[in-house]
């Protein structure tokens, strides 16, 4: 008798996550021990990488590999725009342009809370503080002080209320254009990756990112319906884009952006880390 041999399990990663570097509501330790079942994951806070050295150490404890990434707020042509930097190599080479977001960071909500104010919320900085501890400061913790306090009911209500684009208290982030913010992931060796585009009229737009040196594009995201995972993952394979997915995840334990969620293939990491060192093979000949 013949006994076939067993299928090998199959592997997920989860490569846009965020922790209380961020907006995040779990360390980055405890985001890797969460994680604990996934072969590898890519900790993409925003503005910051604050919390790789952590994340990493508790990575190599549990057997889980920690790719050093940031989510970065970019602007082409008027429209916003997030970008992943994954496979960061030379951390030093971003740390600085961050550190000027970051405070760029901290304006902006000095400016949503004197806003606030202006409408009759006296929510004080010190309590949007209190909530982004040593995070990176952004409405999520405006939106918390602000449950804390009475004045909303939750973080759905802050944004429509007061929070979100174009309401009473919205303040514009920081402009950062598109090929800067690509130039500079590639600056600290890693790898540049449109963040949850959504699925329709996207191929033009893939397509000018590309030419400025776009590495790949988010497939699975929580934000894509069944038919925009479809249309993105062709028009990655059409325009040689690596694909890429993650939960997004910020901390929660149900709905639709809990930990991996979207059961991103190992297969996809490898083949990012081939795009990541094509560049830096590159970048030795340049």
């Amino acid at each position: 008798m013949t006994i076939a041999p067993a299928a090998p399990a199959v592997r997920y990663v989860d490569l846009h996550m965020h922790s209380t570097a961020s907006d995040g509501a779990v360390p980055p330790r405890d985001v890797v021990v969460a994680a604990a079942a996934l072969t590898a994951i890519a900790l993409t806070d925003h503005d910051t990488i604050d919390g790789v050295a952590e994340a990493r150490e508790a990575g190599d404890e549990r057997g889980v590999e920690v790719i050093a990434g940031v989510e970065l707020s970019a602007f082409e042509d008027d429209r916003e725009t997030h970008l992943l930097g994954l496979h960061l190599s030379d951390l030093a080479a971003i740390e600085g342009s961050l550190a000027t977001f970051r405070s760029a960071r901290r304006i902006r909500a000095e400016r949503i809370v004197a806003t606030l104010n202006d409408l009759g919320v006296p929510v004080t900085l010190d309590a949007v503080m209190t909530e982004a501890g040593t995070g990176a400061i952004g409405r999520p913790h405006i939106a918390r002080a602000l449950i804390a306090g009475g004045w909303a009911r939750d973080s759905r209500e802050a944004f429509d209320r007061y929070l979100g684009f174009r309401k009473p208290a919205f303040v514009p982030k920081h402009t950062l254009g598109l090929a800067d913010a690509i130039q500079l992931v590639h600056a600290a060796g890693g790898i540049a990756i449109l963040a949850h585009p959504g699925g329709t009229g996207m191929r033009a737009w893939l397509e000018t990112l590309a030419a400025l040196g776009l590495d790949g594009v988010e497939v699975r995201h929580p934000g894509h319906s069944a038919e925009d995972i479809a249309r993105l993952g062709a028009l990655a394979d059409h325009l040689d884009l690596v694909p890429s997915g993650g939960s997004d995840w910020h901390g929660a334990t149900s709905g639709p952006r809990m930990l991996n969620v979207m059961r991103v293939p190992h297969e996809w990491l490898d083949r990012q880390r081939e795009r990541a060192n094509l560049r830096a093979a590159h970048a030795r000949v340049a």
